[in-house]
């Protein structure tokens, strides 16, 4: 067996390595006998010199398998499903979906991540619901998901302990956007759900990991082709990311879009999304003949209160007091009795009369990352209060003087917030256009494996390891 300095140097050479030493690689970060040096040496040497599928199927089978792998009882067969999105500005459809799957029949042990740089993460959201605890047990994780079908949480400290050793030397090592080492990361901690099947959120636009449609539909490729090699019913996705999911970003601002969602309230394109990721799953799962039923069973666990229901037994599983979890749910209530208000917030108006061409998501997301609703990097805090709040979407006519946005935050920078807030909503001459643009699809056909579903539904598709 070749020496740890003469596994770097094969792969460095372009050699393809071997099953055994792709293991003998992740045993020795496992077990803390490589250095960080030989580590972040064979990441760049993976970075440079690719993976064949076999490679990226054994480095991710491995992965999988360096902590603990979780169990299900018998008569959830074919019911453990999950959803990964590659991260969004105003992304909130982990909160909708997780609940409606369970009210359709589904087991959804959500394992999702936190936000970095201009993308939200969900475990952020949630925290901003006080109580709301994101840290559970394997066991606890299946209490809950026997007794209410879903949870969201995040990865426990057994869950594929190579994969965090490996996540932050890639960030270290500026390999972050290897192909082999995202697919290896994402579907690693899916197969170590022990899932049935997977939907995979793949998104492309400005506001996106990858800005173009080509290179969304190369990862999705992948990361269907390594699910489906694991053994889960694997698809994908792929959605534009230009502007924002919804009208509401910022952590507590997406929970209460979430609930608003949640009791048929909510923004179009958000149930767009919802209804096609879930439609695929309950499809994979045997809980639908095609996408069109999925579909219309998600939209109905929603429109009729039983994702509602699912979700408020979530939150309490999960910590959050019974009466603040009722106050949120219910019909009417006044959402920042229980969540925190920011202290200021400013209004923006247009600046003249026209129509709105652009909602420019990424400028928006850097911009409130700057106010504190995001992380630079991994342990840093952020403020759930701060947001934003659209008050206007694409093609529609506005008037001189209309407010068009609402900015909340925790201090006032009147002339700073209103300097960068004209790149945000561009309205032709300086920001004024005179024509709509039509609205194009958010989602795309899914994408499968050979291994997905045998079932109708060609699947044609067009098409980071955030969630």
């Amino acid at each position: 067996m070749l020496s740890i300095p003469e596994l770097i140097r094969k792969k460095r050479d372009g050699g393809e390595l071997s099953d055994d030493e792709i293991k003998t690689f992740i045993r020795a970060i496992s077990d803390g006998s490589i250095q960080d040096a030989q580590t972040g040496a064979m990441l760049m040497a993976i970075w440079q010199k690719n993976m064949v599928s076999r490679e990226i199927q054994t480095l991710t089978r491995e992965m999988m398998s360096s902590g603990e792998v979780m169990s299900w009882p018998p008569e959830w067969k074919g019911l453990v499903v999950d959803k990964h999105s590659t991260g969004g500005v105003g992304d909130k459809v982990s909160l909708v979906l997780a609940p409606a799957l369970a009210a359709c029949g589904c087991k959804v042990p959500m394992i999702s991540g936190r936000g970095l740089v201009h993308t939200g993460g969900t475990l952020d959201k949630l925290e901003s619901i006080p109580g709301f605890n994101i840290h559970q047990s394997a066991e606890k994780i299946r209490d809950i998901l026997e007794s209410v079908g879903c949870c969201i949480v995040g990865q426990t400290e057994m869950l594929v302990p190579a994969d965090r050793v490996l996540y932050a030397l890639r960030d270290a090592t500026s390999t972050v956007d290897s192909l082999p080492l995202i697919a290896g990361s994402i579907i690693s901690k899916k197969g170590a759900e022990s899932l049935c099947a997977l939907v995979l959120d793949v998104k492309f636009g400005r506001a996106a990991l990858y800005k173009d449609l080509e290179g969304a539909k190369e990862l999705a490729q992948l990361l269907v082709e390594t699910g489906n090699g694991l053994g889960i019913r694997t698809s994908a996705v792929l959605s534009r990311m230009d502007a924002t999911i919804g009208r509401l970003v910022g952590n507590s601002l997406e929970v209460i879009e979430s609930l608003e969602t949640l009791k048929g309230k909510g923004p179009e394109d958000l149930m767009e999304l919802v209804n096609t990721l879930g439609g695929v799953l309950l499809l994979m799962a045997g809980l639908a003949s095609d996408i069109t039923e999925g579909k219309k069973r998600i939209s109905e666990a929603v429109i009729g209160g039983a994702a509602l229901s699912k979700f408020q037994a979530m939150m309490e599983a999960q910590g959050v007091a019974n009466e603040a979890a009722r106050s949120l749910c219910s019909a009417h209530t006044d959402y920042f009795k229980v969540l925190r208000k920011s202290e200021h917030q400013l209004e923006l108006e247009t600046p003249a009369e026209g129509f709105v061409a652009d909602v420019d998501g990424l400028v928006l997301a850097q911009v409130l990352h700057k106010l504190g609703a995001g992380r630079s990097k991994a342990g840093e805090p952020v403020n759930h209060s701060v947001g934003a709040e659209l008050l206007v979407s694409l093609g529609q006519r506005v008037k001189k003087g209309e407010r068009m946005m609402v900015m909340r935050m925790i201090v006032v920078m009147v002339m700073m917030m209103r300097m960068k807030m004209v790149m945000m909503v561009m309205v032709s001459s300086g920001a004024l256009i005179i024509s709509c643009t039509s609205r194009r699809p958010l989602a795309a056909a899914p994408l499968r494996g050979p291994g997905s579903d045998s079932r109708p539904d060609k699947s044609t598709a067009e098409r980071s390891d955030c969630e």
